[in-house]
């Protein structure tokens, strides 16, 4: 995909969210206030986050969609591992919230009231989801964005929220009056771990983890596929946001001009590119050495480590 259209999806995307998200928060804080159910607040609680991170989302895609200048060389992706982060932080805070409202309600137990309307909100934010988790889906395929993807997970799980807000309000129907409480609690679970799942991600990102094995064997072998290619060393990876950065040392005859050997170069660089189109590739020329590497397919786990 044109990296112009993928920016314009994923623009197109967080808008969707802040609006879904905005009206949300209006009506399950309108549905609160006249039937005082924790499942309902906790629903609430998210949907209110929910909107605090689309808010960032947008802001950070705003940020990671702009090109690099002279003081972001290496572009602007990691602004949506940032994004993340901030994702991850007021979920977390937002759970814990929750878990002592749920806790204080199952040892004191307070009637639902207007469980038709909580219902009736509930099912409402179910299909405005389903709606905006499809269209995000087919984003983040397209266009591989953590901060989207984020996002995603986000009124994905939303869609269990509200499903167990209406199971509270119909079980508090027939009286069971823990009912609510306990659905806090699974709630609360369920955002802590939405958010780790959004937090592991934006760490690597942030720390320059290498690309998974896969995708480092399919280099590795793409560089060597090329029959003046005598080896290569130091193979480095790492992910900014959508944008790809590969670097290592190809090893070619040393009789070989530097024209000659500049060429082999391109074409590695150009195999490579053709898989990776965002990608940044650096490729340093030597002479065969003790550096080289010869290894199976197994053992590309070490290829970076060679020496």
């Amino acid at each position: 995909m044109e990296r112009q259209k993928a920016d314009n999806l994923m623009q197109w995307a967080t808008r969707g969210a802040v609006t879904v998200a905005a009206t949300l928060v209006i009506t399950k804080a309108y549905s609160w206030w006249l039937s005082d159910s924790v499942s309902m607040l906790g629903s609430l609680t998210d949907s209110a986050l929910d909107l605090a991170a689309s808010i960032v989302t947008l802001l950070a895609v705003k940020a990671a969609i702009s090109p690099a200048d002279h003081d972001h060389r290496f572009g602007h992706g990691k602004a949506e591992a940032l994004a993340g982060l901030f994702q991850a932080a007021i979920m977390a805070g937002s759970a814990l919230f929750l878990l002592l409202e749920a806790v204080g309600n199952i040892w004191n137990p307070v009637p639902m009231k207007e469980t038709g309307l909580v219902i009736q909100v509930s099912a409402l934010a179910i299909v405005m989801s389903i709606a905006l988790v499809a269209f995000q889906a087919f984003v983040v395929r397209k266009t591989k964005s953590l901060a989207i993807a984020g996002d995603h997970l986000h009124y994905r799980g939303d869609l269990l929220m509200n499903l167990g807000v209406i199971g509270a309000a119909y079980t508090s129907t027939l009286g069971w009056q823990y009912a609510d409480g306990i659905f806090g609690v699974l709630i609360a679970g369920y955002i802590l771990f939405g958010s780790y799942e959004i937090v592991k991600p934006a760490i690597h990102m942030l720390m320059d983890r290498e690309l998974p094995d896969e995708d480092r064997e399919a280099i590795f072998n793409m560089a060597l596929g090329n029959p003046d290619v005598r080896g290569m060393h130091e193979l480095k990876t790492r992910l900014s946001g959508r944008d790809v950065f590969i670097q290592m040392h190809i090893e070619v005859d040393s009789k070989m001009t530097v024209k000659d050997a500049h060429f082999v170069s391109s074409e590695v660089e150009a195999m490579i590119g053709e898989a990776y189109p965002d990608a940044e590739i650096l490729i340093h020329v030597d002479p065969p050495s003790e550096k080289s590497v010869d290894l199976t397919v197994r053992e590309l786990r070490n290829i970076g480590d060679a020496s």
